[in-house]
């Protein structure tokens, strides 16, 4: 398994490029979901979050835009393509990401450079890409929690990880009485345990 970092100099038009950062602020993006073209992420917004939560609202590209607290907002949008380009490789997004005006950093694991070179070609439809770093990934192997047994266990028996999907996020964070945030995390987290305890495992039966 690898881990990659992508740098995107993005071309298409996309409403978190207008968003007003200093000049050395870049976007703090957590929580990813890709669902029917859109994406729903978490933005850490801080002292900016009534401009930001403003500008979001009045988008086109904007579902909604919801404050979480005194500085996060839960916004799901359109997708640029960019996080598609992600998942139909089969890869993974690692925390967090970092957008500016011009400008997307991802660091997303990877399971073979053949996904990692369909991955390159479908980002340059979206704008200029560059291999910044790509590293094999250790991991740390750790058991999942109770709540993120919990959360797997409901995500796959309704066919979350079908494709299509057969339900979405907000529909089980509402079965499982958490926020669709939280539902998100858990299963994030959980993915990557047992993606690390998988690989783990392989190669320690490799050198029996």
């Amino acid at each position: 398994m690898y881990q990659a970092e992508l740098r995107i100099e993005q071309e298409r038009p996309c409403v978190l490029s207008t968003l007003e950062t200093g000049p050395h602020d870049r976007l703090d993006i957590d929580i990813e979901e890709l669902h029917d073209e859109n994406v729903t992420f978490i933005l850490n917004a801080g002292d900016r979050l009534d401009s930001y939560k403003k500008t979001l609202e009045e988008s086109d590209e904007v579902v909604r835009a919801k404050q979480l607290d005194e500085d996060r907002l839960l916004v799901t949008k359109r997708s640029c393509s960019a996080y598609n380009a992600v998942y139909k490789h089969n890869g993974i997004l690692q925390r967090p990401t970092r957008i500016d005006r011009n400008e997307r950093i991802y660091s997303i694991l990877l399971f073979n450079r053949d996904d990692l070179k369909g991955m390159i070609e479908a980002f340059r439809e979206v704008g200029r890409v560059s291999l910044t770093s790509l590293t094999t990934y250790e991991g740390v192997v750790s058991p999942l929690t109770d709540r993120q047994r919990e959360v797997l266990e409901v995500a796959l028996d309704s066919g979350y990880f079908e494709w299509p999907r057969t339900t979405d996020s907000e529909t089980l964070a509402q079965e499982l009485d958490i926020s669709r945030a939280t539902f998100l995390e858990h299963l994030r987290k959980a993915e990557q345990k047992l993606l690390t305890d998988a690989l783990n495992d392989q190669h320690r039966y490799k050198l029996q």
